[in-house]
């Protein structure tokens, strides 16, 4: 049986490699059981083992010497209202921030914002880092959604996985690329609804199927 901490471990090595969230700035977390694994606050991702992961119950209790992230506030409340996360990842990727700090969301302005699962990726009001009311504004924002800013702050995204969950951040991160690029050449072209509603169809049925 796969170990969560390893997966969880696999995940921040990766997002380290990429530079997707510099030092020791955004966490990660794996759904287990009736609670969840989280990366450990303070500690740079390079020097991780899967040791150090943090088990949290849903009542957000935990035990052991290291603290988790000081944002385990919105993965908890995430892992108890949204069934289908399995697991979460938070960055400070550069781009989506800096749109976050302009505090402006992702239009449709490219048909693969539905990646997120909507017909745009919102952001969220600022509230304090490691709050409830940040985690409850996260909440709001990612209703419908797997993925959101932070305004002032930064990007969330669900998955089925840890894994699939980063992948989404790095979409996430290229997407907010793309959009800041394509409005240094003007105004782009934005989707409309009934074109976003016929892309979200289609990625319901995209990629290999289970038959």
């Amino acid at each position: 049986m796969a170990d969560p901490r390893v997966d969880l471990l696999h995940a921040c090595q990766a997002m380290d490699a990429v530079r997707l969230s510099p030092g020791t700035s955004g966490n990660l977390s794996v759904r287990d059981g009736k609670g969840y694994w989280i990366t450990p606050s303070g500690v740079p991702y390079a020097d991780l083992n899967a040791d150090m992961m943090v088990f949290m119950d849903l009542k957000g209790k935990w035990k052991g010497d290291l603290k988790p992230s000081s944002e385990w506030r919105f993965h908890l409340d995430i892992y108890c209202e949204r069934e289908d996360a399995g697991g979460i990842c938070h960055t400070h990727s550069t781009h989506a921030t800096a749109l976050a700090c302009r505090r402006e969301g992702i239009p449709a302005f490219h048909y693969m914002v539905a990646a997120a699962g909507g017909p745009d990726i919102r952001c969220a009001p600022y509230r304090t880092f490691g709050t409830q009311e940040l985690s409850d504004v996260a909440l709001d924002a990612l209703e419908d959604r797997r993925a959101c800013l932070l305004a002032n702050h930064g990007v969330i995204a669900l998955g089925e996985t840890v894994a699939k969950a980063l992948k989404l951040a790095q979409e996430v991160e290229t997407l907010a690329e793309q959009y800041i690029a394509s409005r240094q050449l003007g105004s782009p072209a934005i989707l409309s609804a009934d074109e976003m509603a016929i892309v979200l169809e289609k990625f319901g049925a995209y990629g290999q199927q289970k038959t």
